[in-house]
This record gives structure tokens, sequence and C-alpha cells, in this order.
């Protein structure tokens, strides 16, 4: 069942759901490393597990997780914002076909929020959490870099995920982003993702180099998220504009992001609701 098949229910359901959603937010240093196929193709993993998946398209300045999932959202969250539609009009539906999540478009409009009266941002974000509340993960793909609206978000998640590729640029940028986050005083834990890799000895090794370097100057422990060989599939299913864990899903590339949503699906589990939903934290960047 999928978030849009509840979205007329959302507050009255959220009354008594005890849990939020996970959010994990997905980012990276530069880009080109493949961190939106990498989301989208998580989201899709995680909703054939049977979870409730919500895809937060927050990359403000390169949005495309759409195009890789074949939709065409017909309104986002500026419509929300300036009070047009309500946040169940902005749900988009992804089909069966392509990974059967629920995908919101549109985050550069939550930036507008600073400018309304309290009250409407009051109603906002009560639609906003009830999503949340509803779900049992949001996954937030993020810009790349270290600008104000993508710290916005990587600082408020449950979770980080650093993606990066072995290439000697992307480790440094990806390096850059954990520094500007552990000085920022992110809330959730951090951990690296190598895409691209050759197999799991190169990608342990791009870890281990981050994680050295991260231990000796900012004093803090990142954990390896996992990572994703290089495939062909991957840009077969890019040009196909679908979710290269549906179009082949035997493939190597997919037998990575299995194991990836195994870890974060068994963890769903045991994670409580915090006192402060996710967005309720973001909206503080906003005042």
């Amino acid at each position: 069942m999928t978030v849009l098949d509840q979205a007329t229910h959302l507050r009255q359901m959220a009354r008594r759901v005890q849990k939020r959603a996970q959010t994990i937010a997905i980012t990276s240093g530069k880009g080109g490393v493949g961190k939106t196929n990498l989301a989208v193709n998580l989201a899709s993993t995680l909703a054939a597990m049977k979870r409730r998946v919500v895809l937060l398209d927050a990359d403000l300045g390169l949005a495309n997780a759409d195009i890789l999932c074949n939709v065409q959202p017909r309104y986002n969250l500026a419509h929300v914002v300036a009070g047009q539609r309500t946040i169940d009009e902005v749900i988009t539906p992804v089909p069966q076909a392509a990974g059967g999540f629920s995908l919101i478009a549109g985050a550069s409009g939550l930036a507008r929020m600073a400018d309304l009266p309290e009250q409407d941002r009051k109603r906002i974000l009560a639609e906003l959490e009830a999503v949340q509340e509803v779900a049992d993960v949001l996954i937030i793909d993020t810009g790349a870099g270290i600008g104000r609206n993508v710290l916005s978000f990587t600082t408020t998640a449950d979770h980080v995920v650093i993606v990066t590729t072995p290439e000697p640029t992307a480790i440094t940028d990806a390096y850059a982003v954990m520094k500007v986050l552990v000085r920022c005083g992110t809330n959730g834990k951090i951990s690296v993702m190598v895409n691209q890799a050759k197999g799991r000895d190169e990608a342990k090794g791009v870890h281990e180099r981050i994680a050295a370097v991260s231990r000796q100057f900012l004093h803090t422990d990142v954990a390896f998220a996992g990572y994703v060989v290089h495939d062909p599939a991957v840009g077969l299913s890019v040009r196909k504009r679908a979710p290269f864990t549906i179009q082949y899903p035997h493939c190597a590339a997919s037998e990575c992001i299995t194991a990836w949503a195994h870890r974060i699906h068994s963890h769903v589990e045991s994670t409580p609701a915090q006192r402060q939903g996710f967005f309720s934290r973001l909206a503080s960047w906003w005042r």
C-alpha cells in the first residue's frame, strides 16, 4: 500500500501511529556520482519489501528523480506553500513498474515558508509531519555540495549517506561535505556509500581512507553504508527511465542495492519516533 492510498486520511492516521518515518538524506560532494539514481533504486527496493516509502526530491538545482521514475508530477510543494494545493495532492504515485513508492517534488518551495504568517507555517508543517507519520522511510535526495539548502536537509535527517566514487576528486569532495556536517552539528549518523566501484575491496579502501582522515582531524567515526559496483545495466536503465533494480533485478548493481535496503529494512523496525519530526527540525532553517 502506497502513501497515496492513505493520503486523504493522513491526519487521522497520524494520531494513531506511534513511530515516525526514518529519514535518510542522500547527498554528495559533487555532481555526477549517481546520487539520485541510488536514491530512486533504494526507494524502489524498500517498497518491494513492503515498506511505505516517500522520496522527497530536494535537489533544488537539478531535480530529476521524476525522470528516472518516468512520472510527471502535476503539482509540487510550492503549490502547498502558496495555499493552492494540499499535501496529498502533490504526492505523485510512482507505478509499480517503476518502484511503487511515492514521490514529492518541488522541495525548493519549502524555503518560501519563511515569508508566511505563523499560522500558515503551522498548517503546512502539520501536513508534512502527517506524511512522515504514515510512512516507514522518507528518503531525501539532496543537491550536491555544501550550500545552505543542502545543509538544511542533511543536518536535520536521522541518517546522512554521502555518495562518492573511487575517483580522487569525488573522495575529496565527500570529505569536504563531512567536515561541514560535523562543524554544523548534524542531527544524524553519517555514512559513506561508494558508487561505481570495481568491487567490495576497492569500496572498503575508499571508505577507510575517508574514515581515517575523519577520525584524525574531525574526531568523528563514519560508517560504511555499502557500495554499488560499476554495471552497464545502470546506464541502460537510465535510458529506459526506470530503476535498474526493476529492469535488471539480478544484475550486480541491483544485488548491491538490495543488500543496502535489507540493512535499512531491518533497522526500521526498531526506530522510535523522535519528539520532534524531521520537517519541524527543517523549519528551523527558515526562521
